[in-house]
């Protein structure tokens, strides 16, 4: 990776950044084995927490490295960690992932309340989008979220949800309106709440229904529509 870190488009912060995660990676032990996948994630996020790598998860005001997002920095963490360990990479990208609506469309409300944890490790998010007959076609996402006075109800079938089982977050996008990807919306569930209501199945499958008050919980509309 050495040569490509001198392509103009990375800086001297970027080829630090690579260096010093090198070192770390050369250093580091952590438990690592697939078989106990839930475990070994679990681990690799605390560990990246304390080693200070999630703050490339979070934007500059909530303890990231840069004020905003930086695709860069997180493709060459991604790079360097999987070749240690794709369980490294794993938990890092969806420290990044399961948080990613919420830092790129959450309220301030929503951004203070989890993107710290994000980055020092205290909460792991979970990114649940996909059904059973909506993957890559997100136009056909049927779980809905209703109003019921103050709360919404979110009522369907979630599948393949990396993390389900562990994560403390889980960002669920649900149907509001019947027009297509722009009929979607994000909402935030707690998973020590959502339990109330909903069933974490270690298939990576979340069901059932779950109530909860829209003005904490609810994520822009377009947090959807720009997937």
């Amino acid at each position: 990776m050495t040569s490509e870190l001198n392509w103009p488009f990375f800086d001297e912060e970027h080829r630090a950044f690579v260096a010093g995660l090198a070192r770390w990676l050369a250093e580091i032990d952590v438990l690592d084995d697939e078989r106990n996948a839930d475990a070994s994630s679990r681990a690799w996020v605390r560990a990246l927490a304390a080693g200070g790598w999630l703050r490339a998860c979070v934007p500059g005001v909530y303890g990231g490295l840069r004020a905003g997002l930086d695709v860069r920095t997180l493709c060459l963490a991604r790079e360097t960690l999987a070749y240690r360990s794709a369980l490294a990479d794993f938990a890092f990208a969806m420290q990044g992932l399961g948080s990613g609506a919420v830092s790129l469309f959450g309220s301030s409300e929503l951004q203070r309340r989890y993107l710290p944890m994000v980055a020092n490790g205290r909460c792991v998010p979970a990114f649940a989008l996909s059904e059973r007959e909506a993957g890559s076609d997100v136009s056909a996402l049927a779980t809905r979220a209703r109003r019921d006075g103050e709360s919404y109800v979110i009522d369907g079938e979630k599948t393949w949800i990396s993390n389900a089982g562990i994560a403390d977050l889980y960002v669920v996008f649900a149907r509001t309106a019947d027009t297509g990807v722009h009929g979607l919306t994000a909402f935030a569930v707690d998973a020590a709440r959502g339990r109330d209501r909903c069933r974490s199945a270690r298939a990576s499958a979340l069901h059932g229904e779950s109530r909860l008050h829209p003005r904490l919980r609810s994520l822009s509309r377009e947090a959807a529509a720009a997937l």
